[in-house]
């Protein structure tokens, strides 16, 4: 046995809706008595496809002991369950069900495989050109990843691999006209609201990717508003769950759209 990322399901907050079985590609997920089960280790590759399926966010990712994967039972289950072989000589598999859920890295340049909604699929993307952008009079676009939404985004996600993590309050991009520009340009960004989210999950999901390692810096973009500030509690929460030292910058925006 080894250490590696897997699946973790939290049956508390599971309801049984299924929706993440479809995505996971090796059949690794079934519900058993009403909730969500990781069926065996061994069938899970820690790519965590499924978690942008569940929407009561009780799928997240763990790194602990676990077998190592194996393509071989994959095939064998997959068999016994009636669904067709994963094609091993792909680097990422698709996924079974929802395209939004699969794992994809492409240039912008490049025209979005599958259909679904682009906010719930894994991507990360080269830079555009941005002299031709200049030209045609549009200001390029410094997004570089999807998904976005702090709850969908798998803490191992390649894109938080050696850059600096903007983590965003889901207003900031629209009081702030130069957010690209100035505040997203060159980072990754998770995107939540302190107010309307659970701030708990945040939390264990931003100290599992700081644990995962690879993330250089957070940089917290909050609302001045009282409530936005919990965005800097629940930063500073996850950096000390994770026990790495992790440095860490705020940026406050007006509610008129300035900079504080």
């Amino acid at each position: 046995m080894a250490y590696r990322e897997m699946v973790k399901i939290d049956e508390d907050k599971c309801d049984g809706c299924g929706l993440c079985v479809p995505s996971c590609a090796e059949g690794a997920i079934q519900i058993i008595d009403g909730k969500a089960k990781l069926v065996s280790d061994a069938l899970c590759d820690g790519l965590g496809a499924c978690l942008g399926d569940c929407p009561r966010g009780a799928i997240t990712i763990e790194r602990r002991e676990a077998d190592e994967f194996d393509e071989e039972a994959v095939d064998k289950h997959l068999k016994e369950i009636g669904r067709d072989p994963i094609p091993h000589s792909h680097p990422v598999p698709p996924a079974g069900g929802c395209p939004s859920a699969q794992v994809k890295s492409f240039s912008t340049s490049a025209p979005a495989a599958g259909g679904g909604c682009p906010s719930a699929k894994l991507m990360n993307f080269s830079k555009q050109d941005e002299t031709a952008a200049d030209e045609s009079g549009q200001r390029p676009s410094e997004l570089r990843q999807w998904p976005v939404l702090l709850n969908l985004v798998p803490p191992t996600a390649p894109f938080l691999e050696g850059k600096e993590v903007l983590l965003s309050a889901d207003c900031a991009p629209f009081a702030y006209a130069d957010f690209h520009k100035d505040i997203l340009k060159g980072r990754s960004v998770v995107v939540g609201c302190p107010k309307f989210d659970d701030a708990q999950l945040y939390i264990e999901k931003l100290s599992a990717m700081i644990k995962a390692g690879g993330i250089t810096k957070l940089v917290v973009a909050h609302m001045e508003v009282p409530c936005c500030s919990g965005l800097i509690a629940i930063a500073k929460q996850a950096v000390e769950a994770s026990g790495i030292d992790m440095p860490l910058e705020t940026i406050k925006i007006g509610i008129q759209g300035d900079l504080k």
